[in-house]
């Protein structure tokens, strides 16, 4: 092709990229969760240190780029921003497919990240706790499963717990009937006796969530 000037410069590019991708999935898990800090879609550091698969993994889309230019004879800039944008918009829109077609159970079950909790001191030992998100079953039948919230990684790294004190009044069980958005809200007294490291109070944005369904567990 008239754009291209080292074709197997372009192909182990894109091998490396799809090898990138593959290893860092967003599903059926979000491998970020715990994730301290990141380049692209790739964890490099998390409460335990560095991840040296994610700092692999970032060196070789790097490299995948580099080949790519290599391999163009002109329009370098905007066809490394389309593959940029592809790469990081492509998983989203396969996982979607996959969801609406051959999904079932709670692989099915879609989060958008933005629930919210909020935390408020009673006493000393008890603490009300309130809860909000929003879950989206793709499939044509009804998804039934254990819902438990897992701690953000702010609070996760000092072994402070905040959201999965909301465990203590589980478990919580969700049922989404087929292709429908479910609002889900939860408010509960907490009895954090016996716990030693809580918050009193407070509140967080785009918490996060484990699914369990049986032998299936989802963190999202």
């Amino acid at each position: 092709m008239w754009m291209i000037k080292n074709k197997l410069a372009i192909a182990i590019s894109f091998i490396l990229l799809v090898i990138c991708m593959s290893i860092y999935f967003p599903f059926p898990n979000n491998e970020m969760i715990k994730a301290r800090s990141t380049f692209m879609t790739f964890p490099i550091r998390n409460e335990e240190g560095y991840v040296f698969l994610g700092i692999f993994t970032s060196v070789l889309f790097v490299i995948s780029l580099v080949l790519l230019q290599v391999g163009l004879k002109k329009y370098h800039f905007r066809t490394l921003v389309l593959v940029i944008l592809a790469f990081a918009l492509l998983p989203l829109a396969l996982i979607t497919i996959f969801q609406e077609t051959f999904a079932e159970g709670i692989y099915a079950i879609k989060y958008d990240g933005n629930g919210n909790c909020n935390f408020e001191y009673m006493s000393e030992d008890l603490l009300n706790g309130e809860c909000s998100l929003v879950l989206h079953n793709r499939s044509n039948e009804s998804v039934s499963f254990q819902l438990d919230f897992i701690d953000s990684n702010f609070y996760g790294e000092d072994g402070i717990r905040m959201e999965s004190l909301m465990n203590v009044a589980g478990p919580f069980h969700v049922t989404i009937e087929a292709n429908r958005k479910e609002s889900i809200h939860l408010k509960e007294l907490l009895d954090v006796t016996g716990i030693p490291k809580h918050i009193d109070g407070g509140s967080s944005s785009n918490i996060h969530i484990k699914l369990t369904e049986g032998q299936r567990s989802r963190n999202l």
